[in-house]
């Protein structure tokens, strides 16, 4: 009896670990080169891929988390000068709300298999344990 309990303790544990969003994290990337960190996002964010360009010639990306209002959706970043607004870039901002999946393209499903290879060692360990 004590054995089912920890092992559903254990598979419960994976679950509730997996609850908040892991995302890719890049402040600025130039020409689709971003060093990527990761970032566990807040209530309420999905993980977005942002491409744009700035001074109309140079390809830019960024990665994180981002407010559900804020996806899908392009906007300018002006400057403001003495005479005039000047854009500085714009910025299309993709959502997606599962683990990880602002990746770069290729990586798809890496969230799913993680997942589960954390739920069979928890399994593993718990079998060990009793």
């Amino acid at each position: 009896m004590n054995r089912i309990i920890l092992q559903l303790f254990a598979v419960g544990f994976c679950f509730a670990v997996g609850q908040a969003l892991q995302c890719y994290k890049c402040k600025l990337g130039f020409f689709n080169l971003c060093i990527t960190t990761e970032k566990k996002c807040a209530e309420g964010e999905h993980c977005f891929s942002g491409v744009g360009t700035a001074a109309s010639f140079m390809n830019i990306t960024m990665k994180g988390c981002l407010a559900e209002a804020d996806c899908n959706k392009t906007k300018e970043v002006t400057f403001p000068t003495s005479s005039s607004n000047a854009t500085v870039y714009t910025m299309t901002k993709t959502c997606c709300s599962t683990d990880l999946c602002n990746a770069a393209p290729g990586l798809p499903g890496a969230s799913g298999f993680s997942l589960a290879l954390a739920t069979i060692t928890a399994l593993l360990v718990a079998n060990v344990l009793v």
